[in-house]
């Protein structure tokens, strides 16, 4: 009895490894790429750039302006107002910098934002596809990442489309 105890936990193991691990690809890429809601995305990252630049134009203009009263008026002025102009475009360059960095973080943080669901609703499509399909592993088919696909490899990327509504 012992024996047969040992014998079956010898032998179980190799049941698991017998059975056929079945492997699919995704190109995800390709899949956002036609996705709506990144149309969607895209088109709101652009009209938040588009109200972005036309901020960062009226503060350049605003810059173009002074410092061209001063180029044009510095001989007549005393020393005490030239210095207090250079201050005021010393400002209001930092102000331009700051505005700059504080819109590209927005802008990232908003991309982010409206990436996630996306993210979201394809890791959803790819583990029913792969749920229904019985795949064991499904990979990414991102260049750089998988090395070697071989003949034997299931592209499942039609099917995530397809469970997407996608053509």
């Amino acid at each position: 009895m012992k024996k047969l105890i040992i014998f079956l936990l010898m032998i179980l193991p190799l049941g698991v490894f017998a059975q056929e691990m079945k492997v699919a690809i995704v190109n995800s890429q390709e899949i956002m790429s036609v996705m709506p809601e990144i149309t969607a995305m895209q088109e709101t990252l652009k009209q938040m750039n588009d109200k972005y630049a036309g901020e960062m134009k009226t503060m350049e203009d605003e810059w173009q302006k002074k410092y061209a009263d001063y180029i044009a008026q510095q001989d007549s002025m005393t020393e005490n107002i030239k210095v207090r102009r250079m201050q005021e475009l010393q400002d209001i360059q930092q102000r331009v910098d700051n505005f700059t960095q504080v819109a590209q973080q927005d802008m990232s943080k908003k991309q982010q934002e409206l990436l996630a669901p996306i993210q979201e609703k394809l890791r959803a499509a790819i583990k029913a596809v792969g749920d229904e399909k019985g795949y064991t592993y499904m990979l990414d088919n991102n260049p750089g990442i998988v090395l070697y696909t071989g003949n034997s490899a299931i592209d499942a990327t039609p099917l995530v489309k397809a469970k997407l509504g996608l053509k």
